[in-house]
């Protein structure tokens, strides 16, 4: 691999030094360079013929359950596609466009008092979202801003912390837990999934929202996906598990104060269950390449399609 990758040398030191930054935990990388050859370099690949194929802004979609290693893959493969292929990379998550707290208190109220948590289909910004990346498509491209948000205290970063984007990116990374989920069949909605929705969603308002955001605001996004991406976990119980890691570093790196302890997670990720739960299910059907993770959070195995 090392021979077709030029400026291995330089990717493997940025990679490395990116790695060391990131082990804020206790937990530590294992295999690095391994991984690095056998998942990275790969992907990237993948992603350079994309480009090259179509001479276009490439929109890939990077997509899997909470604490997956959604950010961290995104970041590594951006320094592979700079340093070996000189493709400019905007990477940006689904989460950065959250509608703002104000704004998801005013529909908690409207439709369903769930709503004020962020997380599922509805909860987004639909419209800011779509116009950005048909912006990064786009041939006549303006420069922009794209939101970022600040999870340590529920809402957006005020404006002067967006993400510039000032030229024309070859590639997009647009990452997130519920990039390219499909709606549910209606039948499918009849039934709690936990007791978040058997409590605060008797009447299936809140589920059969979601739903029908999945089926129009959210399709038309993700339509605009040229390569899917999933990482695939062993089952549900893992995000649950690798989201409480999550959060311990969200406690040692965030400034705000609006961490949460563990049972506030496990009420949290039963948000997420339903849509997470069909992903699983659905999402290996429709994915352009699948990453399985194993039950001690590393990458297992890859497969292109």
């Amino acid at each position: 691999m090392e021979d077709k990758l030029s400026n291995y040398k330089k990717v493997k030191q940025k990679y490395l030094k990116f790695l060391n930054s990131q082990e804020v935990m206790s937990e530590p990388f294992r295999d690095k360079l391994g991984q690095l050859k056998k998942f990275y370099i790969p992907i990237s690949k993948m992603i350079k013929n994309e480009f090259i194929k179509n001479k276009k802004t490439r929109v890939i979609g990077l997509t899997g359950g909470q604490g997956t290693g959604k950010s961290t893959i995104s970041a590594i493969l951006k320094i592979i596609l700079k340093e070996a292929y000189k493709l400019e990379t905007v990477i940006f998550s689904i989460d950065d466009f959250y509608k703002t707290f104000t704004e998801r208190k005013k529909m908690s109220k409207k439709i369903n008092s769930l709503f004020l948590t962020r997380g599922v289909p509805g909860t987004h910004d639909t419209k800011m979202l779509f116009q950005c990346i048909k912006n990064l498509k786009n041939n006549s491209f303006k420069k922009m801003i794209i939101p970022q948000f600040d999870k340590s205290i529920d809402d957006r970063f005020p404006k002067n912390k967006w993400l510039k984007v000032r030229k024309k990116p070859n590639i997009v990374i647009f990452e997130g837990w519920c990039v390219g989920a499909t709606p549910q069949k209606n039948k499918d909605l009849n039934f709690p999934i936990n007791k978040l929705e058997k409590q605060k969603d008797n009447k299936k308002i809140w589920r059969k929202k979601v739903n029908s955001e999945l089926k129009i605001n959210y399709k038309k996004i993700f339509n605009l996906i040229d390569k899917l991406i999933f990482l695939k976990v062993p089952s549900f119980k893992y995000v649950f598990k690798w989201r409480l890691l999550q959060e311990k570093k969200l406690r040692i790196t965030g400034n705000g104060n609006k961490t949460m302890n563990d049972k506030q997670i496990e009420n949290f990720v039963m948000y997420y269950e339903r849509i997470t739960k069909h992903m699983l299910k659905t999402t290996p059907n429709k994915s352009d390449t699948i990453i399985s993770i194993d039950k001690k959070h590393r990458l297992e195995s890859i497969k292109f399609y």
